[in-house]
């Protein structure tokens, strides 16, 4: 579990084919920046703009992380080099600063406004269709590994556009501050919301079956 409070921005250095087939996986290695690496085990999971990774390989300043090909095609920002959100699974003994997160990917939503609003900035991203019931007004999101809040939401047959209010700290200190209009983000939707749409949708018939 992942509280979506990004620790450091990595960087992906290099990124080795895993087989010579179109199905094969990649393993990346990542500078781990200013993420504190001497606590972590081979094993340990490490959130990477949002995904959950296994630690594979690591030395006192990077760490190496096999990706699936499933995983490539389903998320954004994992196939270059570059800089990444990162963020050590959460202990029982930290706060948690921003919400229950799992670090599965649940869709890829576009970007389609990214401008400076006053000291802030405002971010308009477009949903797949299918995530728009979890969307909620003051809801969480999580956008490539980074819990925000949703100012506001709007459906439509395309889709559901949902606005967020990025402050400078948060532009300052995650790899938000890249993104362009028309880009992919990595996007999960709040765990709570998914339980209750499961519990709503089952009926207490069906439970009795």
């Amino acid at each position: 579990m992942f509280t979506g409070i990004v620790a450091a921005v990595g960087t992906i250095t290099s990124i080795k084919p895993l087989g010579g087939d179109a199905d094969a996986g990649v393993r990346l290695a990542i500078d781990a920046g200013k993420l504190p690496l001497a606590d972590v085990a081979l094993g340990d999971s490490i959130a990477i703009n949002g995904a959950c990774m296994t630690v594979v390989a690591r030395t006192d300043t990077s760490f190496e992380v096999d990706v699936s090909r499933e995983s490539l095609n389903r998320t954004a920002g994992l196939d270059a080099a570059g800089e990444v959100n990162l963020e050590k699974a959460l202990t029982l003994a930290e706060r948690l600063g921003g919400h229950l997160v799992s670090g599965h990917v649940d869709g890829l939503g576009i970007v389609r406004k990214f401008e400076p609003v006053g000291e802030s900035w405002e971010l308009v991203i477009e949903a797949p269709k299918e995530l728009a019931k979890y969307l909620a007004y003051k809801g969480s999101i999580v956008v490539n590994g980074v819990s925000l809040t949703v100012n506001s939401v709007a459906d439509s047959a395309a889709g559901c556009a949902f606005s967020i209010n990025l402050i400078p700290h948060t532009i300052e200190v995650t790899t938000l501050k890249h993104l362009q209009v028309g880009g992919k983000v990595n996007l999960e939707i709040d765990l709570i919301a998914r339980y209750v749409e499961r519990m709503l949708g089952t009926s207490s018939t069906d439970q009795a079956k």
